[in-house]
This record gives C-alpha cells, sequence and structure tokens, in this order.
C-alpha cells in the first residue's frame, strides 16, 4: 500500500494483517488499523493528498502523483470529512444567510454561516424557497434553533418566513450590502432614464460612466474622479442622484434607533420635486423592511456583515478552478471547509 512520500521518494508498505475466526458468529474478520482505511493507501497518505488538492486542482495532484483523478477526488473527501470531524457540530448564535447560484438556470443553494466563529455550517437546499431553508432548521435541531439570537440575511422574503416560523425569538438584521446594492440598481435606473432622454450626439459623456456613478468618491482614482467631477457639472438630475446615494450609507453611523429614523425621514423629504422615480420606490422598500434594517443601532447586533459576501467570492473561485462542479456532496464539502484550517 502506498504511503506519505519523503521527499522526491514514493513510500510502498508491505505488511500483513491478521484475520481470525469470530467465535460468535463463526465469520471471518480481518484486523481493525486506526491508520488504514483503504487496502490501497494509508490514512495519513489520503490526507497528504487532500491537503494538496486545498490549493491545486485534482487534475494537478494527480499527475504530479501519478494518481487516478477519481482517487484523488475520493482522498480529497476524507481528508474535507476529517476537517469537519475536527471542526465539531456547531453551536451558532449569530446566522448569515445567503444564497449561491450553482449553474446557469436561476439552480440557488443556501448558504448558512455561523458569523461568530467565520465559519459556513450548513450548504443545501434545492433552491432559495422557504422549504428549502426549512431542512436546515431541521437539521439544526429545535434546542440549537432557540439559542440563535439573531440572523443576517438580505430582504428575501422566504428567508425570513422561514426564520420566524423557526426561531421565533431571533431578531433579524438585513445586510448592509444588499441594501446598498438596491440603491446602486436604482442610481443605475435614473442613468439610463437619462441616457434614453438625451439626444444622440449628447450621449457620449454617459457612456462608459456606469461603473464611476456606482462607486463612492473615496475609492476611484484620480483619473476616475476627474470623470466624476466633469460628469455631474453637465448633468444636475444626475448629480442629485449621486449626491443622495452617497450621503445614505451615513445611515450604518448612527448609534440610536431615533437619530437613524430622523435621518432616514431627511433624506425621503430631499427627494420632494426632484422627479427620482426610482429612488421614491427605494425609500418605499426601505420603509416596509425598516425593523430589520434600524437593528444595527443596537450594540448587541454589531456583527461583521461582509464574511457571507466574502464567502460567496471564495465559492465562485472554487467553481472557476474545477470549471464548474456535477458532484453535489463534493460542492458542499469545499464549501463547509474552505475556511477551516488545515491539519
Amino acid at each position: 500500500m502506498r504511503d506519505k512520500p519523503c521527499g522526491d521518494l514514493r513510500i510502498y508498505l508491505e505488511m500483513e494483517v491478521r484475520r481470525v475466526d469470530c467465535k460468535d458468529c463463526g465469520a471471518v474478520k480481518g484486523e481493525r488499523l486506526s491508520w488504514l482505511n483503504n487496502p490501497f493507501y494509508t490514512k495519513r497518505f489520503a490526507y497528504y493528498v487532500g491537503k494538496r488538492c486545498q490549493n491545486t486542482t485534482i487534475r494537478e495532484v494527480a499527475d504530479e502523483l501519478c494518481l487516478d483523478w477519481k482517487t484523488v477526488k475520493s482522498m480529497e473527501m476524507d481528508y474535507m470529512r476529517e476537517k469537519l470531524k475536527r471542526a465539531g457540530n456547531p453551536t451558532p448564535r449569530v446566522l448569515g444567510m445567503d444564497e449561491i447560484s450553482v449553474r446557469k438556470g436561476h439552480n440557488y443553494r443556501i448558504v448558512v454561516s455561523d458569523l461568530e466563529r467565520g465559519r459556513p455550517i450548513w450548504f443545501g437546499g434545492k433552491d432559495r424557497t422557504e422549504e428549502s431553508l426549512d431542512l436546515f432548521w431541521e437539521e439544526l435541531g429545535q434546542k440549537k434553533a432557540e439559542k440563535v439570537r439573531l440572523v443576517v440575511m438580505d430582504m428575501w422574503e422566504a428567508f425570513e418566513n422561514s426564520t420566524v416560523k423557526n426561531a421565533t425569538q431571533a431578531a433579524i438584521l438585513y445586510d448592509k450590502f444588499h441594501v446598498m446594492r438596491k440603491l446602486g440598481e436604482a442610481m443605475d435606473a435614473i442613468r439610463r432614464s437619462e441616457y434614453s432622454h438625451l439626444p444622440k450626439v449628447e450621449r457620449g459623456y454617459l457612456k462608459g460612466n456606469r461603473y464611476i456613478l456606482l462607486s463612492h468618491r473615496q475609492n476611484l482614482d484620480l483619473k476616475g474622479r476627474k470623470r466624476l467631477k466633469a460628469l455631474l457639472a453637465v448633468n444636475q438630475r444626475l448629480n442629485t442622484a449621486y449626491v443622495l446615494k452617497e450621503s445614505f450609507g451615513q445611515l450604518w453611523d448612527y448609534k440610536y434607533s431615533a437619530y437613524a429614523e430622523k435621518f432616514f425621514e431627511n433624506w425621503k423629504s430631499s427627494l420632494k420635486g426632484q422627479n427620482l422615480k426610482p429612488y421614491e420606490k427605494f425609500s418605499q422598500m426601505v420603509e416596509r423592511h425598516w425593523e430589520g434594517i434600524v437593528a444595527h443601532c443596537k450594540p448587541e447586533n454589531k456583527v461583521s456583515l461582509g464574511f457571507v459576501e466574502g464567502l460567496n467570492n471564495k465559492i465562485r473561485v472554487i467553481q472557476r478552478r474545477a470549471y464548474g462542479l456535477r458532484d453535489p456532496e463534493y460542492l458542499r464539502l469545499k464549501v463547509l471547509t474552505c475556511t477551516l484550517p488545515n491539519f
């Protein structure tokens, strides 16, 4: 059987495994060895191969070690299962929920993360419906669900309904990233509206400036700031929309809900007479979800909101590296172990 290599040398072990006749059942049984799960390679060799696969593709590892592709994949899955076993069963108190597209055609899976420990704890479902998220709560169990005090999510109604049904004591906090993304979509709608109303000869200054309008000014380089200044100087409606977009982010700086509410009322009143219908729809959406947005003001709800989006980026990297993954169990293990330390 093959063992962990020593430098460039392959190591093979030759050994005898004892077999005995069982007096109780009369069957012949083999000796069980803690360091051996497979008759062709040792457990530490499987873990060595699995660890190598965390930073490179299965094909590259298989070619380097002269192994079959399916064998390397099986070893990596054994390694990832061991990582999950060592991490232990989670007992989360602060959860983050989001969906990720696994292939074209609106094919989604739900990712649930423990934000305090910074690790995904569940990846599954058939789509992003309430029934799919109910599977997570069922697997988590009622006792652990009762210990969840905060759930961070986007404004997807199915997630909220499932959480309210299964964890009645948990507060709901809407992710700032998703709220600001909705505002960015409203800003882009205004840009497209201005573009369509201008004569063709005057559309040139708007073309190619979508990224500049959606970015924060401090994130732009010197060239981008000059283009932004020139763009806003020639279009008053876009200038007003951009200033309102930039100022709305101050909502998350307030420590008291009363001050946050007063700021939003002032922001909403500034829309009067501006003819910014996409912003008016956005403000109505904020009003409908106000309790979940203003929940950030409570000191106990101060949690890192960037982990879920960062995890989504990691999942996309995993998918690109493998040029797509057709094995759902393999993808599940890759997602659940992507933030766990190697051993």
